[in-house]
């Protein structure tokens, strides 16, 4: 993978690692489904002239019902659940538990599409879920009693996640990604539109509020969409799916430095096994010890 590669895959996780961050500060203030309604709302108007200059609108109508499958379980519930979990958990550790996404992602794929499991990648997965008792259960992180349901509402997430990238691949083959991104924002804003008019704040958000809207919407969702697609496209799938283990640095470096969140040996130690075991579970410590072929 060359540098400009690099340097966008960079990008591209501290644009989802900031979302935490933005998210951490609008849900007070929104409530969580609001939020995410405006935030996929955003998402989409940016994505859609995109979307129509491509030429690529008449996907999203011929394939609505998978579109709309993924834009519910990729999008809209789980980005409900982490604004939910945002509420009383810290960015960092949140942007920490989305790093289990793989791991759902592998379990999914064994039970649902009888793919391979391998004595080493089940080894991952009780790596990793160790890491995230140990993330989620150590008092030295600020947590003296452990918050079970914003805990269990993100791994949620991360469940929901796991199953929309296997649907994904068997319902959706061959439908270009910006149709994919752009009809699942499009879903996702009119199936939370009724919630979110129902859950409207009474107090009207600050002016600051409406700048993380934006920034969630525009920079976190429509722009990384497009970072993602295109390095998907550019550098294959397995060299993109490593975004997933730089979200975490970046979510806990920005609600380090923004939100005086609180650096604790319970996020160092619980992180460090959730991305081992994602590493395990996913392949990854087998590709870098495989030898490059000539």
């Amino acid at each position: 993978m060359g540098w400009l590669s690099t340097l966008e895959l960079i990008l591209l996780a501290a644009l989802w690692g900031a979302s935490f961050l933005f998210m951490r500060e609008g849900a007070p203030q929104f409530g969580p489904i609001a939020l995410i309604a405006l935030r996929t709302g955003v998402a989409a108007l940016f994505l859609l002239p995109i979307l129509l200059i491509s030429r690529q609108q008449r996907h999203i109508f011929s394939r609505w019902r998978p579109i709309l499958i993924v834009g519910l379980t990729n999008t809209a519930i789980p980005f409900c659940l982490f604004s939910y979990t945002t509420l009383s958990l810290a960015a960092g550790v949140t942007s920490i538990l989305n790093a289990t996404a793989p791991m759902f992602a592998a379990i999914i794929a064994f039970v649902w599409l009888k793919q391979k499991l391998t004595s080493v990648a089940m080894f991952g997965l009780l790596v990793g879920f160790g890491g995230v008792f140990v993330l989620t259960a150590g008092k030295e992180g600020g947590m003296g009693q452990v918050e079970w349901l914003p805990i269990l509402a993100a791994l949620g997430a991360t469940c929901l996640y796991g199953f929309a990238a296997n649907y994904t691949k068997a319902a959706l083959a061959g439908t270009p990604s910006l149709a994919i991104a752009t009809g699942s924002q499009i879903y996702s804003a009119l199936a939370l539109a009724p919630l979110a008019w129902l859950t409207w704040p009474v107090q009207t958000p600050q002016s600051s509020a409406w700048g993380q809207v934006l920034a969630l919407g525009v920079a976190c969702t429509g722009l990384a969409y497009i970072l993602y697609f295109h390095l998907i496209e550019k550098v294959g799938v397995g060299n993109s799916i490593t975004v997933a283990y730089l979200v975490p640095l970046f979510g806990v470096l920005w609600g380090a430095l923004f939100l005086d969140e609180t650096l604790h040996l319970s996020m160092f130690v619980g992180g460090g096994m959730i991305l081992l075991g994602v590493a395990l579970t996913t392949g990854l410590v087998g590709k870098l010890r495989r030898p490059v072929k000539p």
